[in-house]
């Protein structure tokens, strides 16, 4: 996209506001002692309020479209979280926002993340958890197919196979599995699969994997893409671990195969309704686990987002044009 766009302001002039319900970007970014000006708010009502003031805004959850009318200083967006679908890309492009993504900041979040729910499942910690919760102790198993199970020699699917899904690749290597993945150009790959598909190849990813995790972005390719047909592509004794947006799987199709046993369970870090409803029937099955949109917590995501906006407010006073994951 083309960039035409005032100047960017100079340090002595520029304001930062920091947006996020949670994390205390503010009291992060003043043990930089950089000097520049900011202030933090920490719902939409005071984002509406004080959008007027900053010339950059750190922001992921709370941003609205209808803000770019309230904010006529805005001149760089530093997006908090990887993705980026919630930002209206062509109408920042047309105002010269730029727009930067925090793509790499949770890579060793979410690939641990993942990893954790591949363990659960293959381990059966998720039931052992249930089971003290209730105060009983399982005894030994005589059917061998519902015993816990061990990850040598098991394939695991990587749909997506970049930042994070060349690291979960590493991981499963260390666990003497063979991976298989997609990667929209698989030259660019950097993670130790055994083979790599274009994403035309995810039938062929679905049929021999034993595990299947999502780490794509959310585009118009990707959303959807674990639907009906997906399903009755995987084993019956298959898991599917989803640390992407909810929006990437089908999620009626999930519900049925759960429930049908075409699948042997499900791990989802993310819903389309996020948070999840009380009443969803997703909080009601066995063979899932749920973690509440917490697979790019740690306890650094706070320092890597700075480090990253830090680098592009250079790059902005320098007058450059490639920023650091930049979008727009």
């Amino acid at each position: 996209m083309s960039i035409s766009s005032p100047a960017f302001p100079s340090r002595g002039e520029l304001n930062i506001c920091f947006a996020h319900i949670a994390y205390p970007m503010d009291e992060i970014f003043e043990r930089r002692e950089t000097g520049l000006r900011y202030f933090q708010v920490r719902t939409p009502e005071d984002l509406d309020a004080r959008i007027g003031e900053a010339d950059v805004l750190v922001v992921s959850g709370f941003w609205d479209d209808r803000l770019l009318d309230l904010a006529p200083r805005l001149r760089f967006i530093q997006s908090i979280g990887a993705g980026y679908d919630q930002f209206p890309l062509d109408e920042l492009a047309a105002r010269g926002v730029r727009l930067a993504s925090a793509s790499g900041v949770n890579r060793n979040a979410v690939s641990e993340h993942a990893f954790a729910l591949i363990l659960a499942f293959s381990r059966h910690i998720h039931t052992g958890r249930d089971n003290q919760r209730r105060r009983f102790w399982r005894g030994m198993i005589s059917e061998i197919a519902s015993r816990e199970d061990e990850l040598p020699g098991k394939t695991l699917g990587i749909v997506g196979l970049g930042s994070i899904g060349s690291r979960v690749a590493r991981l499963a290597k260390a666990f003497d599995m063979r991976v298989v993945a997609t990667k929209r150009d698989p030259s660019t790959a950097e993670g130790p699969a055994d083979e790599i598909y274009t994403p035309d190849g995810l039938p062929d990813l679905l049929r021999q994997s034993d595990f299947v995790v999502l780490n794509c972005p959310l585009t118009e390719e990707t959303r959807g893409i674990i639907d009906r047909e997906a399903f009755s592509q995987m084993k019956p004794s298959a898991y599917l671990v989803n640390v992407a947006r909810g929006a990437c799987v089908d999620e009626p199709a999930l519900l049925d195969a759960l429930k049908s046993g075409e699948i042997a369970g499900a791990a989802i870090d993310h819903f389309l309704d996020d948070p999840l409803p009380e009443d969803s029937p997703f909080w009601d099955i066995d063979n899932v686990i749920i973690t509440p949109h917490t697979g790019g917590e740690t306890r650094m995501y706070e320092e890597n987002v700075i480090d990253i906006l830090l680098e592009n407010l250079d790059r902005l006073w320098r007058g450059e044009h490639d920023l650091v994951n930049q979008v727009v």
